[in-house]
């Protein structure tokens, strides 16, 4: 079960793009990530090869300073807001919430909450 230290640690790496290094540091081996109802993904190396892809498509990705982190014996929920700006196009803002459940100082599962509309164009909305 993390202490508030070991979550806001997890959230300092986020916040200063260090995703990859996030999830070495902070996933389990075993851990799943889910966005809404869509299906799972499943184990460590899964997880980065999807951050990478998402990485690839939005070559400037920021994380505004987080202001909401609760931390709950084994889950840790956090509201996030990013800024994703793709090669070309205008950047996606996205507002999120995510649920952790951690085993030790391993976040093992982790759902996102999130309006799917933000993904779409500003003109589509």
């Amino acid at each position: 079960m993390p202490d508030r230290a070991r979550a806001e640690a997890f959230v300092a790496l986020v916040e200063a793009a260090r995703f990859i290094e996030a999830m070495e540091q902070f996933y389990h081996p075993h851990a799943s990530m889910q966005d809404n109802q869509q299906e799972p993904r499943r184990g460590l190396d899964q997880l980065i090869a999807n951050e990478r892809a998402t990485m690839a498509m939005f070559p400037r990705m920021e994380t505004d300073k987080v202001t909401d982190l609760l931390v709950d014996g084994d889950k840790v929920m956090i509201r996030w807001r990013f800024t994703f700006t793709p090669a070309e196009g205008p950047p996606v803002i996205m507002e999120e919430l995510t649920l952790q459940r951690w085993e030790g100082d391993r976040i093992a599962e982790e759902r996102f909450f999130y309006d799917p509309r933000q993904l779409r164009p500003p003109a589509a909305n």
